[in-house]
């Protein structure tokens, strides 16, 4: 049964918690049995619910929620998002390069400024919060990827390739065939280690093409603490802020 997103009704037993790794990602859902048919997914104001009938084996509510994993994960970062921009205020803190970073919000700032652990936005009269330090963050998530691809590209023999950035929240990175590259501007949240891993990830495939052993030797030569990064950004993944 496809996911749907009106409320789930007939409850007749108490809800329990319950917890699922989905590509990488921790996913905390309630679960509860009712007299129906099939197993029904929805997001409300609590969270991710699972509806099962009665006799449902828990392997089969995972199934399901794996067969649809990517429709879970996208609907609880929309649901995260709106959590977020309710919550944004003067003095919130969220991460930046691996490190706690203070939005402040004072009044009459016609443009945003950087310091060493807090950011000065500049939000113009009716708009909201959320969009305009999004924004921000872009142009500085740009910036400094652009400046480890060039440092790595050059530790690779290899021209700087044409950046481009995406919204993405499970996919850090990508590179096509014809030598773009794509990241995450959210990876700007996480350390610059771990952003380095990335870029120097996506600038393997310039070689290689592949995730075979020539692509993970050239990764290695540049990177040789990479399968700790890969398991240091699923781990912080689900922790990182739904902006």
């Amino acid at each position: 049964m496809a996911p749907r997103s009106s409320p789930l009704k007939g409850q007749i037993e108490p809800e329990r918690q319950c917890s699922l790794d989905i590509h990488g990602q921790t996913v905390c859902y309630g679960l509860y049995r009712s007299r129906r048919r099939t197993i029904g997914l929805s997001v409300d104001h609590r969270g991710l619910r699972v509806g099962a009938p009665l006799g449902a084996a828990l392997r089969d509510i995972e199934s399901l929620l794996r067969e649809h994993g990517q429709w879970v994960l996208d609907k609880l970062a929309h649901w995260q998002a709106q959590r977020a921009a309710a919550t944004l205020v003067d003095g919130s803190r969220f991460p930046w390069l691996g490190q706690p970073l203070q939005l402040l919000l004072p009044d009459g700032l016609t443009r945003s400024r950087w310091g060493a652990a807090e950011l000065q936005l500049a939000v113009p009269a009716g708009k909201a919060i959320e969009p305009v330090l999004r924004r921000v963050l872009q142009q500085r998530a740009r910036s400094l990827f652009l400046a480890r691809l060039e440092i790595h590209a050059a530790r690779l023999g290899v021209p700087t390739p044409p950046l481009f950035l995406s919204s993405a929240r499970t996919r850090w990175g990508s590179c096509n065939s014809k030598g773009e590259i794509r990241l995450s501007w959210r990876l700007g949240h996480v350390s610059l280690a771990l952003i380095d891993y990335v870029v120097i990830h996506e600038l393997a495939h310039l070689k290689e093409m592949n995730h075979g052993p020539r692509f993970w030797a050239i990764v290695e030569r540049l990177y040789p603490d990479w399968r700790w990064a890969r398991a240091e950004l699923q781990r912080q993944a689900s922790g990182l802020p739904p902006l």
